[in-house]
């Protein structure tokens, strides 16, 4: 209750001081909006749908990918672990594939796709499956050897081996790999979003494109704090607490 608290008042204190020096014209309310109008522009858009009906579009794009992201990169991440010929292929393309920056898919996507949903579900599934590969390779490389050979003593065979002890063992690296490819599946979807428009739906990317060829900086702002919000929600309720209870089964906790 005390660290809410304290960032209760944090915030507060921060928003109060971007208030005042809005107020005291340091800046151009062009450029820089002050908290008031950014919030009248929330209210606006939540009761004429728009901003529901964009999040709801962008979720529906971020999920989709991001859940055939990893359907695609934990076989793949479990067969670079296993196999000394999958790791110098499939961990090489993964590890140099990661590095790549997500916008640099939206052209391959808008090549071999046009403008349609198959190239945002494309670009997402991109940005999430290499981090989901990299970490279930980690996660299984990371699990202490006593654990396999424990379960070898009492009859384990290898491939029993690998999915029931080596693989659950690994669950607390892998779900953060997958809170990380979470991040880039968002990353992704913003840069398609934000330089593809398909008439099947307008998401946050669109919204944030559209502020800044109008020149609505209460609009940009605006849409960038509804996808933190969004990002901070998803770790809070989903990926923190699933963290802290395999850590917890399985004995990391620091």
């Amino acid at each position: 209750m005390r660290r809410v608290l304290t960032a209760a008042v944090f915030f507060a204190v921060l928003i109060a001081a971007w208030e005042a020096l809005a107020r005291a014209g340091i800046w151009s309310p062009v450029l820089v909006p002050s908290p008031l109008s950014v919030a009248e522009y929330i209210v606006g858009a939540i009761r004429d749908g728009t901003l529901g009906h964009a999040t709801f579009v962008t979720l529906r794009r971020l999920v989709a990918g991001y859940v055939l992201g990893i359907i695609f990169g934990l076989p793949l991440g479990l067969l670079t672990a296993r196999f000394k010929f999958c790791e110098d292929t499939i961990g090489v393309i993964a590890l140099g594939l990661q590095t790549l920056p997500s916008i640099c898919w939206v052209p391959l996507a808008l090549l071999w796709f046009g403008q349609t949903e198959s190239a945002m579900l494309f670009v997402v599934i991109m940005g999430t499956l290499w981090s989901v590969v990299i970490a279930t390779d980690n996660g299984l490389r990371n699990v202490p050897p006593i654990y396999a050979r424990a379960a070898q003593t009492m009859g384990s065979k290898q491939l029993h081996t690998w999915l029931k002890v080596k693989l659950p063992a690994s669950l607390p690296f892998i779900v953060s790999g997958m809170k990380q490819g979470w991040a880039f599946a968002w990353r992704s979807l913003m840069a398609a979003e934000v330089y593809v428009t398909i008439l099947t739906g307008f998401g946050l990317g669109h919204l944030l494109h559209y502020g800044r060829e109008l020149q609505a900086m209460d609009q940009v702002i605006a849409i960038m704090l509804v996808i933190i919000l969004i990002g901070l929600l998803a770790d809070r309720v989903f990926f923190s607490p699933w963290e802290k209870f395999l850590h917890r089964r399985w004995g990391t906790t620091k």
